[in-house]
């Protein structure tokens, strides 16, 4: 049995990337932040890490648990990692392994981006 101590991921403060398109358009930054989202998505590697972290038990995935996506170790880690400097993952270290979660209220976030409002 191991004495070490799992902390709780801690949540940066998250910052909406844009409105809904129906609502308004979008400002030049909101539009760059948000491109950058769906760039990082528009890959199927990466579309498929994304997936796998938002659906996995706990909201959490270690890289250990998600890295047979048919490439490499580092080409996971650099998939992984685009997807965090697209703010759609957060990562944290324990140990040797590193843990990935959806960044919060990303996907609400981005469903929102392209609802239709009621009429």
């Amino acid at each position: 049995m191991s004495n070490t101590k799992v902390l709780p991921l801690l949540e940066p403060e998250v910052v909406r990337c844009c409105p809904p398109l129906s609502e308004r358009a979008l400002t030049a930054e909101e539009a760059v932040r948000t491109a950058a989202m769906f760039k990082a998505l528009g890959d199927p590697v990466r579309l498929r890490l994304f997936s796998l972290v938002a659906s996995h038990e706990g909201g959490e995935a270690c890289v250990c648990d998600i890295s047979d996506v048919g490439v490499s170790q580092p080409t996971v880690s650099h998939h992984l990692k685009k997807l965090r400097e697209a703010g759609l993952l957060t990562s944290e270290r324990r140990g040797t392994w590193v843990y990935y979660r959806v960044a919060p209220s990303v996907l609400a976030a981005m469903g929102q981006l392209l609802t239709q409002p009621a009429v």
